[in-house]
């Protein structure tokens, strides 16, 4: 009588895939099961968009920059890997919007610019005395009928009136989404808002009740909103693969196809080899996984999920140059105004720890649903771009030390209305086709880290319960 062994790949090496594997071997352990895991990772090196430059004393990222610190995902993960004494967080500072070419501060406390301190708000030169009148309709409309998904601008819309929506709440979705609000669905982005408004019918009264929110990160006036790692994101990748040694982990290699066999599942790679086994977690962008399942005439309903391309511009310059607007930690740009920047951060004020004295780094990004083209400007045109945006706004004149462009090709799924049918529905017809296989990742359940790390852990958890379910012996096993 033996113990099976139970063969698992994770296909994707991002921190989805990286989360998921560290769970399947944690969990395994936990519960007495034995368990081989492969990681396959397409590229030649693991963590995704995680990708951390250090370069004389910098620590630039060149994709995500850090997590929300509410969410406790990362920092559990970070206990269980010992490396939870060198995360850092970010320093006080106050966000900026841009609107009609002009900068001004957010108002205080609001909730992805929805107004919940009124002082603040009817100061701010955010919105016209119209604009902010017809902000308080939001206390005498009735609620909404609709309580089926709608476009989260439509609704916003209806509750605030189009100046509101235009200056303040569209850039700042934009600068998370990289997204049109006009057609991104209300439950797959901002959920907590319909139920609030069943609740409490003003957004405005429900919000300020609500202290707690997923969709306060942008009321940077307080310490520690975000956090990440004294050497930076990758840090939690490196900790990963390390711990991972007992895994098979193949680099640069590809899934190009998926068979059921039996109980088992094959996988054929584009190395012209193949792998059998027992389960399988897929941790890809949608648009990877369609060219594996759309022979099968699966996950059709994924196609017209839409990605947007971005970029992130880091410029170096010394300290000596003084931003005309000293106490602004970031700041984001509404549609109405005429910059190639869609958002930027003080990275040597946001995380001064992290810059070498005597320095400042200023971290943009371009590119936005519409605006996509600028992405595949060469490196020194889209330099050149950005420092014009950063002369303009902070009246910056200095030449940069050194400057650092990351493009990411489709890298922002679009959720749009609809999202969580679409998701359930494909996940639905992927457990009857193949129940040993799992999905997760950005395209699902929310492209934030924390999310991610939550959704390969998921997945995990998942599929280690499938296995448990079967006989835990068997005479002559020989797998």
């Amino acid at each position: 009588m033996t113990v099976q062994t139970h063969k698992v790949v994770v296909v994707g090496g991002g921190i989805t895939g990286l989360s998921a594997a560290y769970y399947l071997q944690k969990q395994a352990i936990e519960q007495g099961l034995e368990i081989e895991i492969t990681l396959i990772e397409a590229a030649h090196r693991l963590g995704g968009k995680i990708q951390t430059l250090q370069k004389d004393g910098f620590v630039i990222e060149r994709g995500p920059d850090s997590f929300v610190s509410r969410k406790n995902s990362i920092q559990q993960l970070a206990r269980e890997l010992g490396i939870e004494n060198q995360l850092v967080q970010s320093a006080p500072g106050k966000t900026h919007v841009v609107v009609e070419n002009r900068l001004y501060p957010i108002p205080t406390e609001s909730v992805m610019g929805i107004p919940t301190n009124f002082a603040s708000f009817f100061t701010s030169g955010t919105s016209s005395w119209f604009g902010k009148i017809r902000t308080l309709g939001d206390f005498v409309l009735p609620a909404s009928t609709i309580l089926d998904d709608q476009p989260l601008g439509r609704f916003l819309r209806r509750r605030f009136g189009n100046e509101l929506v235009e200056n303040l709440i569209e850039p700042l979705f934009s600068g998370v989404f990289a997204g049109d609000i006009d057609r991104l669905s209300l439950k797959a982005t901002f959920p907590e808002l319909l139920a609030i408004e069943q609740q409490h019918r003003s957004l405005i009264h429900g919000l300020k009740k609500k202290k707690v929110s997923d969709y306060r990160a942008f009321d940077t006036e307080k310490e520690g909103l975000f956090q990440t790692f004294e050497g930076g994101l990758e840090t939690l990748v490196q900790t990963l693969e390390k711990e991972l040694e007992k895994c098979t982990i193949l680099k640069g290699i590809k899934v190009e196809k998926i068979e059921q066999q039996q109980r088992e599942i094959e996988l054929t790679l584009n190395n012209e080899t193949s792998i059998t086994v027992d389960g399988v977690i897929f941790a890809l962008p949608h648009a990877k996984l369609m060219p594996i399942f759309e022979p099968l005439g699966l996950l059709q309903g994924l196609k017209d999920m839409p990605s947007t391309s971005i970029a992130t511009v880091s410029i170096v310059l010394p300290e000596s140059v003084r931003a005309s607007k000293s106490d602004c930690t970031g700041f984001v740009v509404a549609r109405n105004s005429d910059f190639t920047i869609t958002a930027c951060s003080a990275a040597h004020l946001k995380w001064p720890s992290l810059t070498p004295s005597g320095k400042a780094v200023y971290r943009s990004f371009i590119g936005r649903v519409g605006d996509e083209a600028v992405v595949e400007l060469s490196d020194g045109e889209i330099v050149k771009a950005v420092l014009e945006d950063l002369q303009k706004l902070l009246d910056i004149q200095l030449i940069p030390e050194f400057t650092v462009v990351s493009r990411w090709k489709e890298a922002m799924p679009q959720y749009l209305v609809g999202h969580d049918e679409r998701v359930a529905l494909a996940k639905k017809e992927l457990q009857y086709a193949f129940p040993q296989v799992q999905v997760a990742g950005g395209s699902f359940e929310g492209f934030g880290l924390p999310a991610c790390v939550d959704q390969g852990k998921a997945a995990a958890t998942q599929l280690l319960k499938l296995f448990s379910a079967e006989t835990p012996t068997t005479e002559g096993n020989t797998k």
